[in-house]
């Protein structure tokens, strides 16, 4: 009985040379194993999936943080004192690495399923290390830099959860291809009912993952509150320099119910329109008053704060990067602005029927209205002819003495009150960030008919997510974006989503059974294969996809048996005939 050395097939394989090349630099066919990876290359693919898993986290939160960048600059400027644009380059960064690390992770996923030995090369190492090490110094920085961030993660959640399942589902259940290879071919019976064992807990786990997961979005049709109005949030700051007549006027186009803006108090008494303690940000201060370009703004007349440009800086810095979309006109029109005044706000809304809502900034001790800022502002909104119905006072500070002076405005708080408290302080509405506007807090304040507004609301997907949790309204930067989302992106029934969840449940478990049986089937008939049997039809014309049949059982037979000779086997294949040497001998 002659033994056989396992087959050696000398046929182009483009395909695999590619993946051995691209990821381990193993181009060469000798260069190639299907031996068992080594603990050490074992332990970089570990790392692999680890800064790939840590990338789609990363990824995830910046997708999602796009409502607030501005807000992200903005703290970025307060803390070095010079704007710029800080997420361009942690944008550019993710999305390098993630493409890199989701390339790597497709060829190593590819080695396994051919029954590759992995073998990373040096150069993919230290990129992948470099990745890791760049992604983590990102979400610690981040962490202390901008804490607060991470819960639009968890409200995300709400909106993104039912999908995100199915697509976690989708690819668990497309990696159990991987598995059934693994565990068929594996000689170790221990580490095939470890490996089983893993694969089906998690199945499993996603399987009851729905029973976790609560959006407001799952709810009847018929239970849907009214649209939510929208504040225009320092009018609209996409279009025109925030806080600017034509800012206001822009939101008002996009067809807010209300203005929104931040009030500070000038040296000579005059409430103006400035979100910034310094006026570096959105004016030319530096070329009028170099000097005083670090002082407060409400250190300045009002006289000097009307000299200033409060335009040009947008169509420099392009905050929002919407300035190059803007017409000619306007571009002339946003490069003419100055800063403008609470008396322009209040003549504004009464001609435009809007509602106003206002933040208020204290001048500091050193001020000469420092003690009478309600007052000047109270004066203001007296004359405006404005009806103080209309108006919303949200500065906590002096609420008695406007209580007393102007009973009609409405009272509004930004803080989180319990109803208890809203009673006692005589508030009507709440003005709350979208991380505090809590699904069940809702629900009380409008039992208790008190009207909540969130801000800062600038994607529709937030937008669809607060509608369906019951809001009266949003403050907005993006009052052009939202005016586009008559309905909630996404609304499905209790019932839909139910029957949804067991369809991929039961899809799912199909095919995993279904590559389960296959490959078993696949593997158990190459097992059973006699290589004689080969050796018996070698002259016998055949086609070519069968002769590979016969190669692939013929290897795999000779490998389980153990079979080893130092007698050289060779079969080739001419004019669709397989032939076969033995001892260099034709037969």
């Amino acid at each position: 009985m002659v033994k056989h050395q396992p087959l050696q097939v000398y046929e182009r394989q483009l395909c695999l040379s590619c993946v051995t090349g691209i990821y381990g630099c193993r181009w060469k066919r000798y260069q190639r194993s299907q031996d068992d990876t080594s603990k050490w290359e074992c332990t970089w693919f570990f790392i692999l999936c680890c800064s790939f898993s840590l990338l789609l986290v990363w990824c995830y939160f910046w997708w999602e943080a796009h409502n607030d960048y501005n807000d992200f600059n903005w703290l970025l400027y307060n803390r070095s004192g010079e704007w710029s644009d800080g997420t361009m380059p942690i944008l550019t960064t993710t999305a390098v690495g993630l493409s890199y690390t989701t390339f790597l992770m497709g060829l190593a996923l590819c080695h396994i399923a051919l029954g590759q030995q992995m073998n990373l090369f040096w150069i993919h190492k230290v990129g992948v290390l470099a990745v890791l090490l760049t992604t983590i110094t990102g979400v610690v920085s981040i962490d202390e830099l901008w804490r607060s961030e991470w819960d639009i993660v968890i409200i995300s959640l709400q909106f993104t959860g039912p999908f995100l399942h199915i697509g976690v589902l989708a690819a668990v259940t497309a990696l159990g291809w991987l598995v059934a290879v693994f565990v068929v071919r594996a000689e170790r019976t221990r580490l095939q009912m470890v490996v089983l064992l893993v694969y089906f807990c998690v199945l499993l786990a996603l399987y009851m993952a729905p029973l976790a997961i609560s959006s407001p979005c799952v709810m009847d049709k018929s239970s849907l509150r009214p649209r939510p109005l929208v504040f225009g949030r320092r009018g609209a700051p996409m279009l025109a320099p925030e806080n600017t007549i034509m800012a206001l006027n822009k939101a008002i186009q996009q067809g807010v119910s209300a203005l929104e803006a931040d009030v500070a108090i000038s040296v000579d008494g005059v409430p103006f329109l400035m979100r910034d303690r310094t006026l570096r940000r959105t004016t030319d201060v530096q070329r009028l008053f170099p000097h005083r370009q670090e002082d407060d703004a409400s250190l300045f007349t009002w006289a000097e704060l009307r000299s200033l440009n409060a335009g040009l800086w947008f169509l420099k810095s392009d905050p929002y990067w919407t300035a190059s979309s803007l017409t000619l006109r306007d571009r002339r029109r946003a490069g003419n602005q100055t800063v403008g005044g609470l008396a322009d706000l209040l003549r504004l809304a009464v001609k435009t029927n809007c509602s106003v809502a206002f933040s208020l900034r204290r001048p500091p001790p050193e001020h000469p209205r420092h003690e009478l800022w309600i007052n000047d502002t109270l004066r203001v909104l007296q004359r405006s002819g404005i009806p103080l119905e209309r108006v919303m006072w949200t500065p906590d500070v002096g609420r008695e003495q406007v209580r007393r002076e102007a009973p009609r405005l409405q009272q509004m708080s930004q803080r989180r009150l319990t109803p208890q408290q809203i009673r006692e302080m005589g508030i009507s509405a709440l003005s709350l960030h979208y991380s505090q506007a809590l699904r069940q807090d809702i629900r009380q304040y409008t039992r208790s008919n008190v009207s909540v507004n969130v801000h800062t609301v600038n994607d529709p997907w937030l937008y669809s997510l607060l509608w369906c949790s019951g809001v009266t309204s949003v403050s907005s930067e993006a009052p052009n974006i939202l005016k586009d989302v008559p309905y909630p992106i996404w609304l499905l029934s209790p019932d839909a989503y139910y029957l949804m969840w067991i369809a991929c449940v039961l899809v799912s478990f199909g095919v995993v059974v279904a590559i389960f049986i296959h490959q078993k089937w696949k593997m158990s008939g190459m097992q059973s294969y006699n290589p004689e049997q080969i050796m018996l039809s070698a002259v016998v014309r055949r086609p070519s996809r069968d002769v590979n049949v016969m190669k692939e059982k013929l290897i795999f037979s000779e490998i389980n048996n153990g079979v080893s000779s130092t007698d050289e086997l060779s079969m080739y294949t001419e004019n669709g005939y397989v032939r076969y040497t033995h001892d260099g001998i034709p037969h």
